[in-house]
């Protein structure tokens, strides 16, 4: 039976385009099982660029908190300073003491409260730099990293000469008539906070930075829109958007803060001790090595049991 011209084209047509999806459709499925192949092998060589950090990680943090660990266990003669693994748990028994748990709650409160006063400072300065020009905020930046090319050392002397009686400090305040008398601020708990603030501010700053200056920028001008400004610009969203970058801050700041040794040394005169000053004093002046060594392991504990605090209390997904 003779078929139309139409119904003719038709059919081919139609079987060219059903071939042309079966080959299709079967060179996709070639190209699948190629590509799962070949991500069954990458994924060994990627593994591979992870051995160097592995390595140094390994090495400079897990060996020598594993040697930590270790000596914690054993006891040291302070005659002949020679240390005996006989694997006690005396050390750990004798932190109980008042002296050593007002140590580090002292280290504690000085931490917690420099790093929140890093983020009240650290907030309006990375909401400055993010609403500038984008040549203005390199300036910026820049001088917000400029401290860190100084020794760390020298920056933390310089606030004896600021701090101390007779000082510049001292002499602006009186000038200004806001003080009557020495200033006595050297040598103190807040001369220590304020050694802290000033040296980990630009760790809380840079992340609070890069954190807003994602955000879209319309946000803040339909809040401004709306009437929000000031404290209430600030606190209903700033501080949500900058929230991520106020996480990372407190973890950049606080912990090196919780056993910070430099700044209460020479800030400090050795009025007020910190628990890094404490955990130094056993291993350089008395030689204690085992007990020291408990105290590290005390304090990494604690640090550890903060930080798994803050990830189960800042889940991603959950406000």
């Amino acid at each position: 039976m003779r078929q139309e011209p139409r119904l003719v084209v038709r059919e081919w047509v139609q079987g060219v385009t059903t071939d042309t999806g079966d080959s299709r459709l079967a060179r996709g499925r070639k190209i699948t099982t190629r590509s799962q192949h070949e991500a069954l092998r990458l994924p060994s060589a990627r593994h591979l660029l992870l051995v160097p950090t592995l390595l140094l990680v390994g090495l400079f943090f897990l060996v020598p908190l594993a040697f930590t660990a270790i000596y914690s266990l054993g006891t040291t003669s302070l005659v002949t300073f020679e240390t005996h693994f006989g694997w006690t748990l005396l050390n750990y028994r004798s932190l109980a003491d008042s002296l050593y748990v007002g140590t580090i709650l002292r280290s504690l409160v000085l931490s917690a409260a420099a790093t929140l006063a890093c983020v009240l400072i650290a907030l309006p300065m990375a909401f400055f730099i993010a609403q500038q020009r984008r040549a203005l905020q390199t300036i910026l930046l820049l001088a917000v990293i400029v401290p860190f090319w100084t020794s760390f050392l020298i920056r933390i002397y310089a606030w004896i000469n600021i701090l101390q009686n007779g000082g510049p400090l001292q002499s602006i305040l009186q000038h200004m008539g806001l003080l009557d008398g020495p200033l006595n601020l050297l040598y103190t708990p807040f001369s220590i906070g304020l050694g802290i603030v000033y040296g980990y501010l630009p760790l809380m700053v840079l992340p609070i930075y890069v954190a807003l200056e994602r955000a879209d920028p319309h946000v803040f001008e339909a809040a401004a829109d709306l009437g929000s400004r000031g404290w209430s610009l600030m606190w209903n969203i700033v501080v949500p958007l900058s929230k991520p970058g106020i996480i990372a801050g407190c973890i950049l700041v606080g912990i090196p803060a919780t056993g910070e040794f430099v700044t209460p040394a020479i800030l400090g005169g050795g009025k007020t001790l910190m628990f890094g000053n404490v955990i130094g004093s056993q291993f350089l002046e008395v030689g204690n090595l085992a007990f020291g060594s408990a105290m590290a392991m005390c304090l990494f504990a604690v640090v550890l049991a903060l930080l798994v605090v803050q990830a189960f209390a800042h889940r991603p997904g959950e406000t």
